[in-house]
């Protein structure tokens, strides 16, 4: 069911599809058809696939034929079998190293061999169900394992580059360079050189003829450009050398030592499972991400370690190389617009025909031109902005042990290495605890940056105790864990200090959170008989006005226990801190302290947690993915409701969350500007309007006398009743009895009042389609328009859907967001 109102939808007996997006309608079905969209994104994927399929061939020394038959196997089983319908499988750059390894190991039947047992145990795992707990290792260790392949591939393509023969590690590789630099190949260099140049300068044609040009993949125009100017100027260079497919080496039994075997058994699992899993994930985003995509249903990763393990068997036992996930060829299946698993099986039968069909033009192409083609996409895995991310996740040391261990040793003892690093720096983190002490104005400090526990109870104490008796303490707790032994530390401190006349106000990371128990930690000691202090609310996390129940009635003046910035007068000082009120302090109204003291929060709390991002945004501008549209209400509080925070939300408030039509009379251009200004200026990809329960606009409009033929409401002199002739057409709607009316799944609306907000917000989306503005970028598909209603003394959100009976407001529930 989807969560959005269909850009075109105007009639209610319009119906959703009730199927998954990548999968065909059920039903009879009169044979095979194939949509336009997988046929053009077969072609390309299949344009890209052929000369990186004969190039990892070349990397890992394997027949290069065995590079077609993974290829296909990817395309045709994987495709069919796998749990995520667009991402491609074939040969894989992350596997040459072990490949290429195995192979100079155990020769190249065995090699098969090893690509069918490893396959055989990606099944075992697929059947035990445990594809998820892949995704549970760090990012760091999975970054730097490829980075460390990437490496690894580049610096032996380098000598093929050159002119030269690789050697079987990258040290070697790196001592026989030298030499190799001494005795290169001009003509293979040039034409490695010309390859290299047109995949940096072909994605970056300029004009409305490069955009047409850099629809056919760089890939191919590199390895097609040097293979034709080769020809042309009759270059004698080492070719494709494509044997008879009758010569054809298939698997056969493993023959070597056990524990070797196992080794790369494993290490061939490792890399093709993780690597495959991630890329489901990765593809999952980028169809979500796609302009009009609607719900995208998500890879089943089970499934998907299953069909690559058929694949592998497959592969391994045809004379192909290991199968899993491609990258690059998985992006380019989604850009190209795929819709099913369609594309992915149509690019593998592609792959056949051209194995079978074009060796007298793949056996003229250089081997310099495919060594620098793989050279590119091993640099490529050595990505900047992984590089970045653990840097700002300080995971970096992770990273680097992970990427040295693999080039220096080895995929499966990388990884190990990684794995230990991690393990290393988690227990580091665990155990290395800050806590400093420092006096402010005559506030006493502490402040603990890390984890608090058991161990770092007795540098707690010793900071704690050097708070003098009696003076005004906060304790910063900067981490997201604290044992038994730190809360009651700290617990029987904070008693004992109150109970001489101190105050203690503790926090946490984020704003208001209290990580002990609210009664405990949040507030100091409660005065017999003062009900609604702070220590009893429950909404202080989201909250510093606390306009409800947990406000502490006003005091009498001469009452003892009255609050200092109620009852001081100018010049007086604050008996909880010692220091004289300031001016701006002094003379305030009720309500002026009120919010003095919600900015004072702001600013003690919250300022600092948000300086930066604050920062980051005024630098950058705003961002907005989407425009919301709700009431004035202050009870609807839009960030909370949709877990937003600066910079998510463009926000339009108005009494009764109505958007005037264009041409209205009494008009009110503020909301056509706000429209005008998202859409074509900040380019918002969802417009949501929120409706809300107890509406005192839709309880105005249903008290209003009764319309005229000429206008929806009755005229109104003020501009609050000038301003709800908008929603005029809303109670229209709401008295018309041939159309069905909007209503809640599982319930009848509660009353008239429930009913009309109901149909405003349906009513609202009209008007939205009416703008030019939001008409355009819905008829380009780069827009969606949302209906919200939320239930305020529920707490309950429902989003607008399309169904067979008309409009409903669907439920929305935990799960959900998980689904």
């Amino acid at each position: 069911m989807s969560a959005c109102v269909p850009a075109g939808a105007t009639e209610p007996a319009h119906t959703e599809r009730a199927h998954p997006p990548h999968s065909p309608p059920p039903g009879r079905r009169r044979g095979f058809r194939v949509a336009s969209a997988d046929l053009s994104a077969a072609v390309a994927v299949f344009l890209i696939a052929l000369p990186l399929s004969l190039g990892i061939a070349l990397t890992t020394g394997a027949p290069l034929q065995a590079g077609l038959v993974a290829a296909a196997v990817g395309g045709l089983v994987a495709g069919r079998l796998g749990g995520s319908p667009l991402q491609v499988s074939g040969p894989a750059a992350g596997l040459t190293v072990v490949t290429a390894d195995v192979i100079h190991q155990y020769g190249w039947r065995t090699t098969c061999a090893v690509t069918v047992l490893a396959g055989l145990a990606q099944l075992g795992l697929g059947c035990l169900r445990v594809a998820r707990g892949a995704l549970a290792v760090s990012p760091a260790i999975v970054h730097g394992m490829l980075a460390g392949i990437g490496v690894t591939i580049a610096v032996a393509q380098a000598h093929i580059v050159l002119g030269g023969e690789p050697q079987s590690s990258v040290p070697d590789n790196l001592r026989a360079l030298p030499a190799q630099l001494a005795g290169l190949d001009p003509a293979a260099l040039a034409m490695s050189v010309l390859t290299l140049s047109v995949l940096l300068l072909w994605p970056r044609l300029p004009g409305r003829a490069g955009h047409l040009l850099r629809r056919v993949p760089a890939a191919l125009v590199a390895v097609a450009g040097a293979t034709a100017i080769a020809a042309a100027a009759g270059l004698v260079l080492p070719l494709v050398d494509l044997p008879s497919w009758r010569s054809h080496a298939l698997a056969g039994l493993p023959e070597g030592p056990v524990l070797g075997l196992v080794a790369a058994v494993l290490a061939t699992t490792l890399v093709c499972s993780v690597q495959s899993l991630l890329g489901a994930v990765a593809v999952d985003k980028l169809a979500s991400a796609r302009p009009g995509a609607g719900h995208v249903v998500r890879s089943d990763l089970d499934r998907e370690l299953l069909g690559q393990g058929a694949a592998n068997v497959v592969s391994g036992t045809l004379g192909g190389l290991p199968v899993a996930g491609v990258a690059v060829r998985s992006t380019a299946n989604v850009h190209a617009g795929a819709v099913s698993r369609n594309s992915t099986m149509l690019h593998g039968v592609l792959v056949v025909a051209a194995a079978l069909l074009l060796v007298p033009l793949l056996e003229l192409i250089p081997l310099a031109s495919l060594a620098a083609l793989v050279m590119a996409v091993g640099i490529r895995m050595v990505s900047l902005h992984h590089i970045r991310t653990v840097t700002r996740h300080r995971e970096v040391l992770v990273y680097a042990v992970t990427a040295l261990g693999v080039i220096s040793l080895g995929v499966l003892e990388g990884v190990a290495l990684g794995i230990a690093a991690a393990v290393g720096v988690a227990l580091h983190r665990l155990t290395r605890t800050r806590i400093t002490h420092t006096e402010e104005d005559g506030v006493h400090h502490v402040h603990v940056r890390g984890q608090l526990t058991f161990l770092a109870v007795p540098r707690l104490s010793r900071a704690l105790h050097l708070v003098p008796q009696g003076a005004d303490a906060v304790v910063a707790l900067d981490g997201s864990f604290m044992d038994h032994a730190a809360y009651e530390t700290l617990q029987d401190w904070q008693s004992t200090h109150t109970a001489r006349g101190g105050t203690v106000e503790i926090t946490g990371r984020r704003t208001g959170v209290r990580i002990a128990e609210p009664g405990a930690l949040a507030s100091g000691p409660v005065p017999d008989g003062e009900p609604g202090t702070s220590g009893d609310c429950r909404c202080r996390a989201w909250t510093a006005w606390r306009n409800h129940q947990c406000d502490r009635p006003s005091p009498a003046p001469d009452d003892a226990g009255a609050r200092p910035d109620e009852t001081l007068e100018s010049g007086e000082a604050d008996p909880r801190t010692g220091r004289a009120l300031s001016a701006p302090a002094r003379g305030r109204t009720p309500g002026g302290r009120q919010l003095a003291r919600g900015l004072s929060t702001f600013q003690r709390r919250t300022a600092p947690l948000v300086r930066g991002e604050l920062a980051r945004l005024a630098r950058e501008g705003q961002r907005p993915s989407q425009l919301f549209l709700t009431c004035a209400d202050s009870r609807v509080v839009t960030s909370m409701i949709t877990s937003s925070g600066p910079g998510d939300l463009f926000v339009v408030r108005n009494v009764g969350n109505l958007v005037p039509p264009p041409g209205a009379e009494s008009g009110d251009d503020s909301v056509a500007a706000a429209l005008e200004y998202a859409v074509d200026v900040l380019a918002v990809r969802s417009i949501t309007v929120c409706g809300h329960s107890g509406c005192g606009a839709m309880q105005a409009l249903l008290d209003s006398r009764p319309a005229s033929p000429a206008s929806p409401a009755a005229p109104a002199a003020t501009p609050l009743g000038r301003w709800l002739r908008h929603g005029g057409p809303s109670l229209e709607r709401l008295r018309d009895t041939g159309a069905p009316a909007p209503r809640l799944a599982g319930r009848p609306p509660a009353d008239d009042v429930e009913q009309l907000c109901l149909t405003n917000v349906v009513q609202q989306l009209e008007h939205l389609r009416a703008h030019e503005s939001v008409a355009h970028a819905l008829k380009e598909g780069s827009l969606e328009l949302h209906g919200v209603y939320f239930h305020v003394g529920e707490a309950q959100a429902y989003l607008l859907a399309e169904q067979e009976e008309g409009r409903v407001f669907d439920r929305v529930r935990d799960v959900d967001l998980v689904v």
